[in-house]
């Protein structure tokens, strides 16, 4: 046969060895572009993280969730200790925010309850240490808050207990390497409990402990939390991509004369959000908590 008459003019007539070990190289030299494309092309698998890591993403959401909200709310809360139980309105303002008791002890404000607690909210907004003391109390929160988010994931040894409804459910116990570098760090790292987590957000739902060892501070005399205390924080969206924590308990036995604003014993509950008018001021604030219109505004009242 003549290259002429060739039906593969182009083809080089290689002996049969020869012919198998370059049809063996083609194979092996397109199955690997075969995977490449699957790689590269295809979309992946979705990859379950470790439950470490998942904790990380879910830290760093919520840090930067919070230095980035500058949403104002008006909403609910009812906060009950041994020394109040009170349920008031708050109406949050650029400069600070304000509240209006609407039940205490589980009746209707008396009238000598009604004018102390309109004083306070007038203080707020007419005394510059009021407000600057306000500020001073809620930057001091949120650095607690941020400082004990941060220690999560190394704080603790944490597994997977489960996933259903779009949501993962971990389990916490304390990382015996891991060295608390503060008083409250020190309460918080000696918790076990669990945490659900909004998987597809990455945003924490529900955080819940238990102390299972008794803590002290200076020998007892600066403070003695007692094994068994508990505490449970839980978050909701209250609308898209806004999350908010909606509910503590704290029920811890013992005294920590450290601890300026957090109760070793409180049920907090908040709800009926509503996002505050833009750019309002502490005096607007108070002039809807007093005319009604900020529990019309959250429907705890009926429009007139």
């Amino acid at each position: 046969m003549t290259k002429q008459n060739c039906p593969f003019p182009n083809r080089t007539i290689l002996p049969r060895s020869a012919r198998m070990r370059a049809f063996a190289a083609r194979e092996i030299l397109f199955s690997g572009v075969f995977v490449w494309l699957a790689a590269g092309c295809l979309p992946a698998r979705a990859q379950t993280p470790s439950a470490h890591q998942l904790v990380k993403d879910v830290v760093y959401n919520e840090i930067y969730a919070n230095q980035h909200d500058h949403i104002k709310w008006m909403y609910r809360d009812a906060d009950k200790t041994p020394s109040k139980d009170v349920v008031n309105i708050v109406v949050e303002a650029d400069d600070g925010s304000v509240s209006k008791a609407i039940e205490i002890g589980g009746h209707a404000p008396t009238p000598q309850q009604q004018q102390k607690d309109h004083a306070k909210m007038e203080s707020v907004v007419n005394d510059p240490a009021m407000r600057a003391k306000q500020r001073k109390n809620s930057a001091h929160d949120d650095k607690q808050a941020i400082s004990l988010m941060q220690m999560l994931p190394e704080g603790f040894i944490w597994t997977y207990a489960g996933e259903a409804n779009g949501e993962a459910t971990l389990h916490f116990k304390p990382n015996p390497a891991f060295v608390p570098p503060t008083y409250a760090s020190r309460v918080f790292a000696a918790m076990a409990g669990e945490m659900v987590v909004d998987l597809q957000q990455k945003r924490l739902k529900v955080l819940s402990g238990t102390l299972i060892k008794s803590v002290e501070f200076g020998w007892g005399i600066l403070g003695k939390l007692q094994k068994g205390g508990t505490f449970r924080v839980v978050r909701t969206q209250i609308a898209p991509h806004e999350w908010q924590i909606t509910e503590t308990h704290v029920h811890i036995v013992g005294h920590a004369l450290f601890f300026k604003s957090i109760s070793e014993q409180e049920d907090e509950v908040t709800s009926h959000y509503k996002r505050a008018p833009a750019g309002i001021t502490l005096e607007q604030a108070a002039q809807m908590l007093t005319s009604g219109q900020a529990a019309r505004d959250i429907g705890l009242q009926p429009e007139e």
